[in-house]
């Protein structure tokens, strides 16, 4: 089976700018998640690090039906 995408994927013009625009993709998403955290407010980091416990505080469980 590889065989046969391995041949067509060979034979195929311009076919390895793919991986590079994949690599390229991945770490500008990766640096924008890494700037947007190491940027964020002390306050709501401690916010959303507290956030699963509000809903056993409250009560507020959700109930699947």
């Amino acid at each position: 089976m590889l065989r046969f995408i391995k041949h067509n994927l060979t034979s195929m013009l311009g076919i390895e700018i793919y991986p590079l625009f994949s690599l390229v993709l991945f770490t500008v998403f990766f640096g924008l998640v890494l700037l947007y955290v190491w940027k964020m407010s002390k306050a709501r980091i401690i916010e959303l690090a507290a956030t699963p416990l509000d809903l056993e505080e409250n009560n507020d469980t959700p109930t699947f039906q």
